[in-house]
């Protein structure tokens, strides 16, 4: 499809675009910022369309995904108009943080290295159990022993009991975290 042609079908959908835009959000203002970033979001990808396919379809299923990845967004975010929250918040000092991260380096070298494999596929890099299992060729009851003893001998080492204590790196929480839990992804 030539860039003029395909110019040509993103403005003739506009008009749709925007009714759809507005009956998903319920705001007029919000339906033609999401209008906005669907054009562009198409234009970036003109490549991926198949000329021949219904654009309407195309264009619409990327309006609902900017929605929707919009909504998710906005139900994770708190309204703090009168700062209670923010007056709450604190923040790890820096100082201590590198030095953490060193003890927490180092204790993770003394582990196991099936416990040390299995913490840091699970806890530092998101992988699910399910996962961990099959690229170890092991069953999931393995994998979870050995993230369970190796957050609990980390523990152990890092003299901690809590995970807050741990200082703010993301990945040594992660890796921490105690119970069974898989971490937040």
């Amino acid at each position: 499809m030539s860039g003029d042609s395909f110019k040509d079908g993103l403005i003739a959908h506009i008009p749709s675009l925007r009714a759809f835009a507005a009956s998903l959000s319920g705001s007029i203002t919000l339906a033609d910022d999401l209008v906005q970033d669907t054009l562009l979001k198409a234009w970036a990808n003109a490549d991926k369309f198949e000329p021949g396919t219904n654009m309407r379809a195309w264009l619409f299923t990327i309006l609902r995904n900017i929605y929707y990845s919009l909504y998710r967004k906005r139900s994770r975010e708190v309204q703090d108009s009168d700062g209670v929250y923010a007056e709450r918040l604190a923040v790890h000092a820096d100082q201590e943080g590198h030095l953490a991260i060193a003890d927490f380096t180092a204790a993770l070298a003394k582990l196991p290295e099936e416990q040390r494999e299995a913490l840091i596929m699970v806890g530092a890099s998101g992988i699910s159990y399910e996962e961990a299992a099959e690229i170890c060729g092991v069953a999931l009851g393995t994998i979870k022993s050995r993230v369970n003893r190796a957050r609990s001998r980390l523990a152990e080492m890092l003299s901690t009991s809590d995970a807050d204590e741990t200082g703010p790196d993301a990945k040594m929480l992660a890796a921490l975290r105690v119970g069974g839990r898989e971490p937040p992804s």
